[in-house]
């Protein structure tokens, strides 16, 4: 198992430079308040129907502490969850919530402190019927998310870790980071222009 901590100190854009595209989740995953710290834990994955959200009601009184509950609904038009289901959560420790879908209650999410990152707020709730079973491979903002993988979200989005690849992942993301804070403004200006001069005049371009 790899450092899940020592990934809360590793911003989504230097994961995305390292994964690329398949492992950020869309911009319609997004925190629902502002200000949400940067968070970092192991996938609790959950499906819900369109319209269901018996399985993240469940799934609070289950995931451990410190992981992150991501969820595959793709329905915006009934709330997974709410204020109450978003304290709990927070008191049995969880870290997050990611969610395809849609909250309520947002004004004492943010209150609380819980950070959510979904595809926005409806006041109405959905039903409470469909048994999925937990910690399966889910789909969620476009990216495919399995139990346990890494999951690292903050105001620039949502990238997933796979979880085999955690450690390489780690240990590169901070070898990248050191070299950048070792780099000062004129040194990445002069390495940038002439990269970008380069790619310019192998294509053809002239000033």
């Amino acid at each position: 198992m790899s450092d899940v901590a020592g990934f809360a100190d590793v911003p989504p854009t230097t994961l995305a430079d390292l994964l690329g595209r398949g492992q950020v989740m869309d911009i319609g995953i997004r925190p629902l308040w502002p200000g949400v710290p940067r968070v970092a834990g192991p996938a609790f994955t959950v499906r819900c129907p369109p319209g269901d959200n018996l399985m993240v009601h469940a799934a609070i009184h289950r995931a451990e502490p410190g992981s992150i509950v991501v969820v595959e609904s793709g329905d915006v038009d009934y709330a997974l969850a709410g204020g109450n289901v978003c304290a709990v959560a927070r008191r049995r420790g969880i870290a997050a919530f990611v969610a395809d879908g849609v909250i309520r209650d947002l004004a004492e999410v943010r209150e609380m402190g819980f950070p959510v990152f979904a595809r926005g707020v409806i006041p109405i709730p959905g039903t409470k019927t469909a048994v999925e079973p937990f910690n399966q491979r889910v789909r969620c903002g476009g990216v495919w998310v399995e139990a346990g993988d890494i999951v690292v979200a903050d105001e620039e989005g949502v990238v997933i870790v796979p979880g085999a690849r955690g450690e390489d992942v780690l240990r590169d993301a901070r070898a990248k980071l050191a070299k950048e804070a070792g780099e000062t403004l004129e040194q990445w200006e002069a390495a940038h222009r002439a990269r970008i001069d380069r790619i310019l005049a192998e294509r053809g371009f002239e000033d």
